[in-house]
């Protein structure tokens, strides 16, 4: 058995994401296509008989708030493994760009350690850690493009006659970033839109609905406007990621993504139809 891994965490986009309603518990209902993209970190492990769990590459504050952190510890006390682990992560995706950069992190160090430990646990067992840590980290351990519903919980891989298609994506992630609470406590957000079908979808795509959090988002970040106009200036008609501040375009013909302001982030990426690390989990209850 292996004593060290180091392998990719990738990035999301949600192709559409609209808000159809709240739960009396103040949760958020939605719909949304999470598409995954070759945007990716990259973590290393390497097993650590003492137990200890560590990374590496942050401050002795921040493990308390970090994603690999909790996601490491919360296997450790679901399975009562004394192993440990130290954790790197080369930061590729940014944060508060509505990419799930940490949900993606958390999900492969679940995958990662339940392996290097020899765990063994099949998906559904690391599923209900990961949900725990947050919503998105479930889609990540499925490993496929997924039409989602509820709070983030219902997940539906498209597969088959409804799997995505090839394609190339710009995303621009802007210098300044936005919190997720922020634009879901807004009043002014839209949370009644009505409930879409996947075979709407398919027939549209890379084209199908909007981000019912992208008024929201423009109205207190401008840059996420910026962002947007300064992809129509190429040509591409883009549109924010989850809660932003990231927005894309579809790329159908060759863009000059050079000359972006300084500070942003701009990226050509393509889609992956499965997760690198998707048979890295059995799929047994």
């Amino acid at each position: 058995m292996q004593a060290l891994y180091d392998v990719p965490a990738p990035a999301k986009l949600n192709l559409f994401l609209h808000i159809t309603g709240r739960r009396p518990d103040g949760y958020h209902l939605l719909q949304s296509v999470f598409m995954l993209v070759d945007w990716c970190d990259t973590l290393h492990f390497e097993r650590c008989a003492s137990g200890e769990i560590t990374r590496e590459d942050i401050g002795p504050a921040l493990p308390e708030i970090d994603l690999t952190i909790k996601a490491a510890r919360a296997l450790q006390q679901a399975t009562g493994c004394r192993q440990g682990a130290r954790i790197g992560v080369l930061k590729s995706v940014p944060s508060q760009a509505g990419m799930g950069g940490g949900s993606s992190d958390a999900a492969t160090t679940l995958l990662a350690l339940n392996r290097l430990w020899g765990l063994d646990l099949p998906r559904t067992a690391l599923e209900k850690i990961g949900l725990t840590l947050g919503a998105d980290i479930p889609f990540f351990l499925r490993g496929h493009n997924a039409w989602v519903e509820g709070i983030g919980e219902t997940i539906t891989p498209l597969e088959k006659a409804h799997q995505l298609p090839p394609a190339r994506f710009a995303i621009v992630k802007p210098a300044a970033g936005l919190e997720t609470k922020s634009i879901f406590s807004s009043p002014s957000l839209k949370r009644d839109s009505d409930s879409a079908t996947i075979l709407g979808f398919a027939a549209a795509h890379f084209d199908f609905g909007r981000n019912d959090l992208q008024p929201v988002a423009q109205a207190l970040c401008p840059e996420v406007t910026e962002a947007i106009e300064w992809l129509r200036s190429r040509g591409l008609q883009g549109r924010m990621t989850g809660s932003g501040s990231a927005v894309f375009a579809q790329m159908s013909h060759a863009v000059d993504l050079d000359r972006a302001p300084e500070g942003w982030q701009v990226k050509a990426c393509e889609n992956l139809m499965i997760h690198p690390l998707a048979g890295w989990a059995s799929d047994e209850n």
